[in-house]
Order: structure tokens, then sequence, then C-alpha cells
């Protein structure tokens, strides 16, 4: 399976023989150099470019093009060899840009001798640089792996093998040997991308945060990311996005997409930061151990300011990480401003003032907010968490911590399924077995939402997930049977959500059948669940209920940071979507909807 590389990512290579492919939609030269463990070159002899002389186990293309071809034998690379850089650079030729923020992200594809692609990455999130070390293919403990780079110089080639070692003098003299036919591609074939995006946005992206949230962390090894590149300066920093810039058909859809895509570049620029200063602490620690090791400089005035240099260059390499960081995600604090407000209701928050002009849709949505998510490093920056429909798994609010408010949520989450569907294309049913939630319910029972009161007592659960289970039965019979789906008279066509309480109280040994069969066979036909349970008061069970919980989709009633994705495996804090203290508009929503739906119910007869 191939990788998909972030920024400071790192992945194993599979043997020693590697060919990298490069498209970058505008002429590129390449180049190699070949480092020490510092990733320092012994001088010009160690660094290969269109014209100089060849490398040991390498060979790039002759000059400039868009697509570059490079191979790597890493057997034959001496010994010394600890890490080999692929370079690449913009050539000083007419039409060709003079910057890599103005051309397409170039695209960089590792691959195993037989054809097959091993890892890529999309050099994202550059600016005013001319020239960028792409990738590094390095030693460790005896093998080989290749880790993103993506470190951009605007200096130029000259300034990047400065810093690799050269002298000014002999980085002059390889990049002035350069020359560039005057028939090089001056147009990219791709149009210019701006330069608020730090990961691209182009992939296919899960069916919704669900999907990503119960995949299991990723299994790569922890990257250990270059140098950051320093941050652009004010003058390049680009304008706040335009909410709706992402691609899409309809507005929802490019809005569905938007988010998603400030997701994905939240993931990657903590993901890039994290690495960084994992980097740093790593570097500190190894030239701590040298200094330690060396008799002569393990005690005495040269010891400690050798250690205050090493944690001096520590902390200016944290210091870069986090300015780079800040300028990632003040871009991301301003498309969010943006996007925020454009977002329609079932993708707002429950405070945003599109619900207080609410009206039944037409149409139902291809996506609803279950809630927020953030990350530590800046906890105030919320990405909604949105959730392709219809739902693919049933939800779990996990009342461990708070009984009540775990109610509440799903009461939260219940109104806007509802709320955003046409009216009499769904309809809630509500078990609670003692009563317990009476409360909590009182949007629902009190504004007429529910077609019945809540389930209660153990006839109630039984007779409620009877019709419930049939139902199921019979639409899959038709479905089985590939013709059209036709429901008894008394069946509601519309999709089901069943929301249950203080599960499993209230329930026996059928109706607990029944239930794992809803949970898993319901979806498919338009039968969900949103289950309100402690996992503890179902302990007695034992096994029978073991296969339930991996099938739903858990969520906290309080901030909660269990949520994983699935590309570089943050941990995810959750926050529910609970509307503000003092709010009606939960209660004045579901009114207008009970409304509507007698209005349409008139209309039928």
């Amino acid at each position: 399976m191939t990788a998909e590389l972030v920024h400071g990512q790192n992945h194993p290579l599979p043997g020693t023989r590697v060919e990298i492919r490069v498209s970058a939609g505008t002429a590129v030269v390449p180049g190699v150099s070949l480092g020490d463990g510092q990733g320092r070159v012994s001088g010009p002899e160690s660094v290969a470019l269109p014209g100089s002389g060849a490398l040991p186990g390498i060979a790039i293309s002759s000059g400039p093009g868009a697509e570059q071809r490079l191979t790597a034998d890493l057997d034959a690379v001496p010994a010394a060899v600890e890490r080999v850089h692929i370079l690449l650079a913009l050539p000083a030729v007419p039409g060709v840009p003079t910057r890599f923020g103005a051309c397409a992200a170039p695209h960089l594809a590792l691959l195993a001798p037989g054809g097959a692609e091993i890892a890529s990455f999309t050099v994202t999130g550059l600016g005013s640089e001319s020239a960028i070390v792409a990738l590094e293919l390095y030693r460790r403990q005896g093998a080989w792996k290749v880790r993103a780079l993506g470190q951009g110089y605007a200096g130029g080639l000259p300034e990047l093998l400065r810093d690799q070692g050269l002298t000014a003098t002999d980085a002059d003299r390889l990049t002035a040997a350069l020359t560039a036919p005057a028939d090089v591609p001056a147009a990219a074939s791709v149009p210019p991308q701006p330069q608020d995006r730090v990961p691209p946005r182009d992939r296919p992206r899960p069916d919704g945060p669900a999907a990503a949230r119960h995949t299991a962390a990723s299994t790569a090894p922890p990257p250990v990311p270059p140098v950051p590149p320093t941050p652009p300066s004010a003058a390049t920093t680009p304008p706040a996005p335009v909410a709706g810039d992402a691609a899409g058909w309809t507005m929802e859809e490019r809005l569905y997409n938007q988010v998603w895509g400030m997701f994905e570049d939240l993931a990657r620029a903590i993901a890039a930061y994290r690495s960084a200063v994992d980097f740093a602490e790593t570097r500190l620690d190894q030239e701590l151990d040298a200094v330690l090791a060396d008799p002569r400089t393990r005690v005495g005035p040269a010891a400690e300011a050798a250690r205050d240099q090493a944690r001096a260059r520590q902390a200016e390499l944290v210091d870069r990480a986090r300015a780079v960081l800040d300028g990632d995600l003040a871009q991301l604090a301003a498309e969010r401003d943006v996007v925020e407000p454009a977002l329609p209701p079932p993708f707002a928050g429950w405070e945003s003032p599109v619900w207080h002009g609410w009206t039944t849709p037409t149409e139902p949505p291809i996506a609803v907010r279950l809630g927020d998510l953030h990350l530590p490093e800046r906890p105030e920056l919320r990405i909604p968490m949105l959730v392709r429909l219809p739902l693919e798994r049933g939800l779990w609010v996990d009342s461990a911590q708070e009984r009540r408010t775990a109610v509440d949520v799903a009461v939260a989450l219940a109104a806007r399924l509802l709320a955003s569907h046409p009216v009499g294309e769904f309809a809630v049913h509500v078990v609670d077995p003692a009563g317990s939630a009476a409360r909590a319910l009182a949007p629902f029972t009190d504004s007429g939402a529910l077609r019945e009161r809540p389930a209660t007592g153990a006839a109630g659960v039984a007779a409620l997930l009877a019709r419930l289970t049939q139902r199921v039965d019979l639409v899959q019979m038709a479905l089985d049977a590939g013709g059209p789906v036709r429901l008894p008279a008394g069946l509601d066509p519309a999709r089901q959500l069943l929301v249950v309480n203080d599960f499993p109280y209230g329930f026996d040994d059928r109706t607990l059948t029944q239930l794992r069969y809803l949970a898993d066979e319901g979806p498919r036909v338009g039968v969900h669940l949103l289950l309100v349970a402690d996992r503890e008061d179902a302990r007695e069970y034992g096994p029978v209920l073991d296969p339930l919980w991996p099938s739903l989709l858990r969520l906290t009633p309080v901030p909660d940071d269990h949520l994983a994705d699935p590309w570089v495996g943050h941990a995810w804090t959750y926050e529910p979507p609970l509307a503000p203290p003092g709010s009606q508009v939960v209660p004045r929503v579901l009114r207008q909807v009970a409304a509507a739906r007698q209005t349409y119910d008139r209309g039928r007869r």
C-alpha cells in the first residue's frame, strides 16, 4: 500500500534500489547530495547536478524539465554516507516562475524496481523559495528509510548548498555550471495554486469524520523532521481564503470539502510541528551524549559551553518550528472565521444565526455536524466534525462521565438530524425504560416532534424494537429480491432514528439481540441507532454485547481526546454539539419541525 507522506513523516524502504519521479508542472532542476549523519556534505564531489560530476549509485536527469526521474542504488553509495538528499530548484529561464509559491506544488513518487509505488510526497506550503530539499533517504539501524522534508530556501540553490556545508565559492561554482536549453517549457500544465494551504486538498477523503475517528492510530514510526523553514514575512502572507473555494458541484459540497480541508491542514501542521520538536530533542540528546563520550569535553568550562550551545540550538529549532506553526494556524483561523458563518444549518453550530432563520429543507444534506474537534496546541481553533449522511454507523454517547449531560447531547444530535431532513423523511423514536430522561426529552415531547411518546418499561421496549426489527426485515427482503421496496400499511417509509437511554436497563435477552441486529443491519435500510449508555452497566452481559460497542461511533458528553485520525494518529479532542446555556434554539426548531409535519400530514389526508 502506498504511503502518502506529510512534512516530516518517514517511511521504511523495502530495498536499496529506488526510483524517484518528480512532477512539478513547471521546469525544475534536479539534484542529489550525499551527506553524513548531520546531512553535511564533504565537498562539491558529494553533489550531483545537471552538468556536474556523477555520484556512485546515483543517476539524475540531464537538465531542467517538468517531469524528472532519479534513481538511487543505495548499496553503491559510500559507506560514510548516512543521508541522501533529493534537491529541486527552479532554473533561471525566461517564463519559468522564480518561486515555488507561484506554481503547482511539486509531487514526488518513490517506486520499487518493479514499478510499484512505495510512497509519495507533495511539497506544499511553499512561498518565496526557489530551491528545496524535497526528500531524504537515510540509514537507520542498518536499514534505509525515506523522510518527507520539503525544506525551502528563498536564496535558491546556492543557499541550499551552503547550508549543507559547501563553501560559498563551491556553491556558486556548482550552480553557475547549470545551463538551461532555450526551449525549456515555461508554462505549467497545472494552474498555479495559492499558497494558503499547508497540505494538498485534492485527494479523495474518507466518508466523513466518522470513518476517521474509529480508525486506529497510524502505525508508521514517529516522524523525525528537518529544521523547519523560516516562515514567510508579513508581506508575502496571502489574504484570507473565501468561503466555498473548494471543489464541488454545489455550495454545500464545496463547504463540506472546505471544512475537511481545514481538518487535514490542521492535522498536518501539528504533525510537522510535533515532529520538529521531536527532532530537536533527539538532536540535543545526541549532542549531549557526544560531549559526555569525549574525555576532553566531559567536564570543565569547555563541556559546559558545549552543553549550552547544544541547548541553544535545540531552543532555536523549537522556536523556528513554533513560528512556522503559528503562521499556519493564523491562516487556518482566518479561514475558519470566514467559513463558519457561511455554513448551512446542518453544518453550523447551534449558536449560529442561521438557525434563527431555519426553514424546512427540501432535500436532505450531504453531511451533518456532530460536534467540534481541536488539538491541544491551539484549543480555540475548532474544526466542525462533519459526518456524511445517511449514517453508516450508529452513535454511542458514553454516559460514564456525565449521565444527564449525555442525554442532553443525544437530544441535540437527534434534533439536528430531524431538522436537517425534509418533512416526512426522518422520524425519531425514544426508548426511556425508567423515564429518567423526561426532563431532557422535554423539547421533543412538549413540541410534538415525536410521533409517539417515549417507550417505557420492558413491554414498551419490546414493542418498539419488534416494530423496527420487522421494518428492517421487510426492507431487506425487498432489496435482496431486487424489486421495489413495498412496506405494509402502517409502517413509516421515512428513515428512523432510535434513541435509547439508560441502556441496557429494561432490556432482556430477546431485545438485546434485536438491538444488536438493528445496530448491524439497520443503517443499510434506513434505521439508525443513538445509544446513551455506560459500558460498565452492561458488563454483566459479558461477551454478548462486546461486538456492539466497536460498531458504534463513541461520542462523549464532555470534551475528551478519544478520537484518532487515520493520517497521523492525532488524539483529537471532541466537543459535543450542545446549544449555548440558556438558549431556546433547540426547542424552537423542534416546534417548527412539529408544525411543518402537522401541515404535511393534513395535506396527505
